[in-house]
């Protein structure tokens, strides 16, 4: 029985990567979010660069970029894809830091398990570089929130 509704399960119901190689190249832009939540004290340390790690969002910026671009290597199914883009940008709130990540390609396939995966490691990293100090961080919420393809 072939199934129709999940494309990485073949007809004996095993996973399978799906043959992208009759697809038309695009343009494909995804856009991902996700939260921390964070004590008041925390976020003023972030904020002061005062972390003993270092300057937080700077590495977890940088550790959500290599994040998107090893996405292939992380997730058994996804293809490896050549990024043009990726931007990870973060929003202190009062209770917490939100992280956004975009991602663009030009590819037969989408980008929105890098830019989910920039996202959650940009958390993960700032909940790394935190946990000595704060033990009540909650990461939640990582979603897409767009994604996009273009003709080219």
């Amino acid at each position: 029985m072939k199934n129709e509704k999940f494309s990485h399960i073949d007809e004996h119901g095993k996973a399978r990567m799906v043959d992208i190689g009759d697809k038309n190249e695009q343009i494909r832009i995804a856009k991902a979010e996700g939260f921390i939540s964070l004590q008041a004290e925390t976020l003023h340390l972030i904020i002061e660069n005062e972390i003993h790690k270092g300057d937080v969002l700077t590495v977890a910026q940088i550790a959500g970029i290599q994040a998107a671009k090893a996405t292939g290597e992380l997730i058994p199914l996804c293809h490896p894809l050549l990024l043009n883009f990726i931007k990870i940008n973060f929003n202190i709130e009062k209770s917490g830091i939100s992280v956004f990540s975009e991602v663009k390609t030009t590819g037969k396939t989408g980008a929105e398990m890098e830019a989910l995966t920039a996202c959650s490691v940009a958390l993960l990293t700032i909940y790394d570089m935190c946990k000595a100090i704060d033990k009540s961080m909650i990461i939640r919420e990582i979603k897409l929130i767009s994604k996009t393809k273009e003709n080219i």
